[in-house]
């Protein structure tokens, strides 16, 4: 795993790494808050609402992360990254000014490169490599945490995706812990330093642990070693949550995940938490959430039915930061009607 730059570079590509090196400082430069990429729950609508939100707060996302996409046979046609990613047609950004970094998921390097190189042509900011998901179809499909176990072809993919797009776009990936076991840590932090990667993040559990509590936060010490920046993920609910975690990881970079679908104002909790000035901590009530909700429920999607199953599984979520999203699911998780839907919502504000 050898990923040694030639002693003379053209001058371009000199100018262009100079570049993304100058961005990653920028980006970087105080700590890092992001929005993780959740399968089938942060897409398109979600990340508009939830990044609307914190910029309203005052403490927008540094970025945010697609879902990954996937990638098996082919160059993905245009049409599939701008169903993933509509933002690409607003120079990748939310409504709010939130940038969003392009996942991908597969496990041919060249194919992986191929498209990362496409996703770059259509905009894309920055490319992030999915090495963390643990749904069983996808990693009997040999993608996401199952390369976990085999280093050497994350080292392949980075790389080549590295050397395919273009040297000013960051690339960056999102790993746990280990596939069964924590066993290979090593040789994953070796491949990642090896690779050319601009970033890690740490989802603090293997595979096997999913997404039961408690998440390893103190393992992410091991992966400081590396020359990049690394974001700690998992199991931050709450500002104690995120102090502790980045006291144990030894990094001030956070990814948000369940717990920013939860309480989407969790962003500016967490670093109000930490600022000992500022004295009243922004706070989304339920009757400020009513709104968001409503727009979500009228928003883009198949069909009526999909969208009220999405709103459910959301305010499923609320009901463990709000007391009031309890009573509301409890009235209307059986109905069916958009319409009587945004009603009861409505309602449980007044």
């Amino acid at each position: 795993m050898n990923n040694q730059q030639p002693d003379i570079l053209p001058h371009s590509l000199s100018q262009a790494m100079q570049e993304r090196q100058t961005t990653i400082k920028q980006l970087f430069a105080n700590p890092v808050r992001l929005l993780a990429p959740m399968e089938g729950l942060t897409d398109p609508l979600m990340r508009q609402i939830l990044t609307q939100i914190a910029a309203d707060l005052g403490r927008p996302y540094d970025w945010s992360v697609s879902e990954f996409i996937r990638v098996t046979q082919h160059v993905l046609p245009a049409h599939v990254f701008y169903k993933y990613v509509p933002e690409l047609h607003h120079d990748a950004k939310t409504a709010s000014g939130t940038s969003i970094h392009i996942q991908l998921l597969g496990s041919e390097a060249q194919l992986m490169a191929e498209n990362a190189a496409h996703a770059c042509e259509l905009g894309a900011p920055a490319i992030d490599i999915n090495f963390g998901c643990p749904a069983k179809t996808v990693n009997s499909h040999r993608g996401g945490s199952v390369l976990l176990d085999e280093p050497e072809v994350m080292y392949d993919i980075i790389s080549a995706v590295r050397q395919a797009v273009p040297a000013n776009i960051p690339v960056s990936a999102k790993i746990r812990l280990g596939y069964t076991d924590t066993s290979r840590m090593d040789d994953i932090r070796g491949a990642i330093a090896a690779s050319g990667a601009d970033w890690l993040t740490i989802h603090a559990r293997t595979k096997t642990q999913g997404y039961k509590p408690p998440a390893y936060w103190d393992k992410i010490q091991a992966f400081n070693s590396l020359k990049i920046p690394v974001i700690a993920n998992g199991e931050i609910w709450n500002s104690e949550h995120a102090q502790n975690c980045m006291a144990q990881s030894g990094t001030t970079h956070l990814m948000l995940g369940r717990g920013a679908v939860t309480r989407p104002d969790l962003i500016a909790q967490v670093d109000c938490g930490l600022d000992s000035e500022m004295s009243n901590t922004p706070t989304l009530l339920w009757q400020d959430l009513i709104a968001h909700q409503i727009r979500f429920l009228q928003g883009a999607a198949k069909s009526d039915i999909v969208l009220v199953g999405r709103y459910k599984q959301w305010l499923a979520m609320l009901t463990k930061g709000y007391s009031e999203a309890k009573i509301l699911w409890d009235s209307i998780k059986r109905e069916k009607n958009k319409t009587a839907i945004i009603s009861a919502l409505q309602m449980s504000g007044r």
